[in-house]
Parts: structure tokens; C-alpha cells; sequence
């Protein structure tokens, strides 16, 4: 007896991949290098080198999690697509790592998710055929079923014609 396998693509693998974005890391270290340079006349090298290493760890903590923050509502809007019935073909990441950004591909269409990410101030943004929406994460994350739900209907249901009895 054999177990049942899900029918989804082979591309396909399940999970969103990770998708650091080094223009934020550094926008944090040229940051935190600014910000400890101001302890130099106070506290002389030292105390600077120190605020710089306290303030980079914050902010790289910082981007890890608006990160994991952004790839879990990508995976959550995903994972609601394929169980209301879209068809997903793959998931990837920007390719060159200046970007938190996902494209979700689909027979109808790229769908692109990503955003700032960079907690507190973590922004989701999304784009499907040139119309994109920004909004903050936490938001986002709180009303994940409503925003995958109208998602879901402009993505996979455009062009939908209802039958006439």
C-alpha cells in the first residue's frame, strides 16, 4: 500500500527561500559607523568601536527578522493560494540579493512579494502586472487570511467568467 502524494509541480518545493537584502545591511552598517562616530570625542576609539559592534548587531537582528517576518506572510499567502485551488509553479527569490523579494510564478502570471525588512518598520509589498500595494508586515501578518483571500481573487479569478444557467 502506498501513501498518496500531493500533485503539485516538481519545481515546486514547498518552502520559500531565504532572500537577505544587502543594500539594508549596509544602510545599517554606514548607519551605525555614523552613529558610533559621535562617542569618539566622548569616549575616544574604544567606546566608538563598541557602540559600532552593539548598533550593527541590533540592526543585522533587525533585518533577520523583518526577513523571516516577510518570507513567513509570502509562504502564508502561498500556502492559502494553493489550498483555495491556484495553481503554483514556483517560488524564488531575487536573484542578486539587493532585494527582500519573492516572485511567486503562476500560469497566470508573476506575482511579486517582498518589501522592507527591517523590523520595526517592516513594509509588504506586492505586485502583480504592474499594480503593486504596500503595507505594514504587521498588518499584513494580522490579516493574512483577507489579504490572501482578495489576492487570491485577482490573481487566479481575473478574467473568470460566471456560467448562465
Amino acid at each position: 500500500m502506498q501513501l498518496e502524494q500531493p500533485t503539485q509541480d516538481p519545481d515546486w518545493s514547498g518552502t520559500i527561500p531565504s532572500a537577505l537584502d544587502v543594500r539594508v545591511l549596509g544602510l545599517v552598517v554606514v548607519t551605525a559607523g555614523l552613529a558610533a562616530s559621535v562617542n569618539i570625542p566622548y569616549g575616544g576609539v574604544p567606546v566608538a568601536l563598541a557602540a559600532f559592534v552593539v548598533l550593527v548587531g541590533g540592526g543585522v537582528v533587525g533585518h533577520v527578522l523583518g526577513e523571516r517576518k516577510l518570507r513567513r506572510i509570502t509562504d502564508g499567502l502561498v500556502e492559502r493560494w494553493a489550498a483555495a485551488g491556484g495553481q503554483i509553479d514556483d517560488v524564488t527569490r531575487s536573484a542578486d540579493g539587493m532585494r527582500t523579494e519573492w516572485t511567486v510564478h503562476t500560469p497566470d502570471g508573476d506575482v511579486t512579494v517582498g518589501g522592507v525588512a527591517l523590523v520595526p518598520i517592516a513594509q509588504l509589498s506586492v505586485e502583480w502586472q504592474g499594480v503593486g500595494d504596500t503595507m505594514d508586515a504587521s498588518e499584513a501578518a494580522a490579516n493574512l487570511d483577507t489579504l490572501a483571500d482578495s489576492l487570491y481573487e485577482e490573481v487566479f479569478e481575473i478574467g473568470v467568467t460566471p456560467q448562465r444557467a
